[in-house]
């Protein structure tokens, strides 16, 4: 049953790949639910958030950066940014203040005029790298030749600015509803998932321009003992025995790496001590193989 006066909605963000849609997401849910990398095309799934008051319940899709597709999982993740426009309450398109808009941004905006009912929210994010005078210049570009933005939001998602605001505004212009997920539930996707995401979150952080995306992570096997501690198997997915050899790294010091970083992470996350094996496996073109694809999670029904 609905609470009366309870507000719930579920919003889309979206916007070109590294503008900050999942930093703006884990700002809002106050944990990390989705990775972040200073790579383009980083979230691969569309991630639900959830932000919980006592008046209201707030969806949030966190889709993967909109650009144009190389390979099989390119167009997977384009076409799963799209499809999320169909389930929204509301959408923000996120574009990053500090880049002129450019070619991504304007093939966004095109398909955002073919919305007809859903509100647009247009959110200048990276604000705190800007003076006024180039935020402004930065945001009418953003109103010429583009739909009509129910509301503009200068925010840094980095350091919180404008955040609470932005937050405010959304849930006043949702309607009623019920209430969709418990109060202390932060994402839809299972633990498998968000662990999964958060080794890979490392892979790539750690391994800079070396190894590309073509990094997948599959949790082979998870059990607790008595005593409460978790036990994880992983296998880290590549396409080349030279992507192998990067991410083991010499003497075997990149993988430690990766592992120790993602088990803080996960220990975090799940409230209790880990015990994490990571292996490094070849699959080759694993990213336009439509069996491997679906193998690694990132099937067709999820849009």
């Amino acid at each position: 049953m609905t609470n009366p006066g309870f507000k719930s909605g579920f919003v889309a963000i979206i916007g070109r790949p590294n503008v900050g849609k999942s930093t703006l997401l884990n700002r809002i849910v106050g944990e990390k639910i989705a990775i972040m990398s200073n790579k383009a095309q980083t979230t691969r799934n569309k991630i639900q958030g959830i932000y919980t008051t006592n008046e209201a319940q707030v969806v949030f899709i966190d889709t993967p950066g909109v650009h144009k597709p190389q390979n099989s999982l390119g167009d997977y993740m384009v076409k799963s940014a799209f499809s999320a426009l169909h389930e929204a309450d509301a959408i923000w398109f996120v574009a990053d203040a500090s880049q002129k808009r450019g070619g991504g941004d304007n093939y966004i905006i095109d398909r955002l005029k073919e919305v007809k009912k859903t509100p647009l929210y247009l959110l200048i994010n990276k604000v705190d790298l800007l003076d006024k005078e180039e935020l402004f210049s930065v945001i009418q570009s953003y109103q010429e030749d583009a739909p009509e933005w129910k509301e503009i939001f200068p925010i840094s998602a980095r350091e919180g600015d404008n955040v609470p605001e932005l937050l405010e505004t959304v849930i006043g212009d949702l309607d009623e509803g019920p209430q969709y997920f418990d109060s202390d539930q932060l994402t839809d996707h299972p633990e498998r998932f968000v662990i999964s995401e958060l080794i890979r979150e490392k892979v790539l952080q750690l391994t800079k321009q070396e190894v590309p995306h073509s990094v997948a992570v599959v949790i082979d096997k998870i059990s607790a003992d008595p005593d409460g501690l978790v036990s994880i198997q992983a296998s880290i997915i590549v396409e080349r025995a030279s992507q192998k050899n990067i991410v083991i790294g010499k003497q075997g010091r990149m993988i430690k790496e990766i592992g120790t970083r993602a088990r803080k992470d996960i220990e975090r996350l799940l409230g209790s001590k880990v015990f994490l094996e990571t292996w490094v496996k070849v699959e080759e073109r694993w990213r336009d193989r439509p069996q491997a694809l679906q193998s690694f999670g990132y099937r067709k029904d999820d849009f």
